[in-house]
């Protein structure tokens, strides 16, 4: 690279950098801080009884979408081995971060009592139009063969969405038995009554409803013995749900996605006796006859309070096994079978611990960490003056451009990322500028061997940039190798402090390489 793109390359960084810092102050754009320099609280949960590796990594994901939808600051969740550490930053009630992190992690099968589809696209209802559905298909068991098609009947009404319907309510189908699939987007009361061991399944589509009144004091969508109201997982539906009569305990553990009818779906075999199948069956023989305990024949699966599928039930009885199927698609019928799998056995955490950082104890160590930090820097740059003397300004104006690189970089992940810098993201910080100012000594170094050599200094500082270069670069990969391994093997702390060391390595890569340059 000639001296002259060189200096038009470092001039045209420099610009870009403070640019960019003054635009990050003038917007208010700053580092978010961890738990450790703005206060808060760090709750540690352990599971308690038997429990799987997905009941687990699902209590992670839901206590996560409990923190972040509630708006929480930078939380950071981690899973050290079987216990979930949940640090709150900024919050500081040890009830109200206690209340954040709990989660029940059981499934309860619920009766929806009424639905009202959530849709913001214009319908448009035809009274008194017939309803079409296409013949069943159906498959041989090992008791039974028959094809039923559905029938329409006089009084039905035809829901037609300004836009294509997507079916919200999945169907619930015995394994092995007869199933009917529904070509139509519409939806009609079934006036035939089938066989035991043939299904006839119908989907709500987007649109249709059922009539519900929302009290003006909501109770807990968690207690199992109350009438809710909640919503499913996207947003688009909202239930009235009554009592549950079971929990997802009624399933083995053995819930898998899987090609149905020529769909994704959910199969899933029951437990045995009263605690299993007698259980669901009484549920399912309710939603069925469409009793006042359950007057929409759909059987909700909820997750804490959360619905997570409401499929109708097409059968009163069960045996061995259920499939759920509807217009799933693989990564829905995957997120329903691991719900499914966690509910078998449902994870049950206890609080372990809870710790609170007082705000001022962290703008304490906040303020030691800053103050450390410049006397680092500080002495670095005494001993650097003392030593290379004029050349100590190429290492300022390097450190100046690193650091508000640094800044820049920090405050975008923090706005968008939500990255939280702790105390030891600081330490991490700190200890990249030793590897910054080992740069430098390096091309002095060269460069002072150069002119013992008896070059002058013009030529001493162009082949000492080019010897220096090339240990610099294998000094900064060494350096984001042992930042990305501690970064892979490790949690918590270490973690954060290998992310900020490699962040500030590469932060350091082109402004140390543009002064030395410079300088030569």
């Amino acid at each position: 690279m000639s001296r002259r793109r060189l200096s038009m390359t470092l001039l045209g960084l420099l610009v870009v950098v403070f640019g960019s810092l003054a635009g990050n102050l003038i917007a208010g754009n700053e580092p978010s801080l961890g738990l450790d320099l703005q206060g808060g609280v760090s709750v540690t949960q352990e599971p308690v009884g038997e429990f799987n590796t997905e009941s687990l990594d699902l209590a992670v994901e839901r206590i996560r979408e409990r923190v972040d939808s509630l708006g929480v600051a930078e939380p950071e969740i981690i899973r050290q081995g079987n216990a979930i550490v949940v640090n709150l930053s900024g919050v500081e009630n040890q009830d109200e971060a206690i209340r954040l992190v709990q989660v029940t992690g059981a499934v309860l099968l619920r009766p929806v009592l009424a639905s009202q589809a959530i849709d913001t696209t214009a319908t448009t209802v035809a009274p008194d139009a017939s309803t079409t559905v296409a013949d069943a298909q159906s498959t041989s068991t090992s008791s039974s063969s028959s094809t039923t098609p559905v029938t329409s009947t006089a009084d039905t009404t035809t829901t037609v969405p300004a836009g294509p319907a997507r079916p919200l309510a999945p169907t619930t189908v015995d394994p092995g038995s007869s199933t009917t699939v529904v070509e139509t987007t519409t939806v009609a009361p079934d006036t035939s009554v089938p066989s035991t061991d043939v299904a006839l399944v119908t989907e709500a589509p987007l649109g249709s409803t059922t009539d519900s009144t929302v009290p003006s004091s909501m109770p807990d969508p968690t207690d199992p013995t109350a009438t809710v109201f909640v919503q499913n997982a996207d947003g688009s539906e909202f239930f009235q749900l009554g009592p549950a009569f079971a929990t997802g305990e009624v399933f083995n553990s053995d819930a898998q996605a899987d090609i149905i009818g020529g769909g994704w779906g959910v199969r899933v075999t029951l437990r045995g006796g009263a605690s299993g199948a007698d259980l669901w069956n009484v549920g399912a023989s309710k939603c069925f006859s469409r009793d006042t305990t359950c007057p929409t024949g759909r059987m909700a699966i909820v997750l804490d309070g959360v619905v997570q599928s409401a499929p109708t039930v097409n059968q009163p009885t069960f045996t061995g096994g259920v499939d759920i199927t509807g217009s799933f698609s693989e990564s829905e019928a995957k997120d329903l079978a691991r719900v499914l799998k966690s509910g078998a056995l449902p994870v049950r955490l206890q609080v372990q611990a809870v710790q609170t950082v007082s705000p001022t104890l962290g703008s304490d160590s906040l303020r030691a960490a800053i103050i450390s930090g410049l006397i680092g820097v500080g002495l670095v740059l005494l001993f650097m003056l003392i030593y290379y003397r004029s050349l100590a300004a190429v290492v300022v104006v390097g450190l100046v451009i690193s650091g508000s690189i640094q800044w820049n970089v920090i405050s975008l992940l923090s706005r968008t990322n939500g990255l939280a810098l702790s105390l030891a993201g600081i330490a991490g910080i700190i200890v990249s500028i030793g590897v910054t100012v080992d740069s430098y000594v390096v091309f002095f170094e060269k460069l002072k061997d150069e002119v013992k050599s008896g070059r002058t200094l013009r030529n001493s500082a162009e082949r000492g940039f080019k010897s220096a270069w090339r240990t610099i670069l294998a000094a900064d990969i060494v350096s984001l190798l042992g930042a990305f391994t501690l970064w892979y093997l490790t949690v918590g702390s270490v973690r954060g402090f290998a992310f900020f060391l490699g962040l500030s390595t590469l932060c350091d890569l082109d402004p140390s390489t543009l002064t030395t340059g410079g300088a030569s």
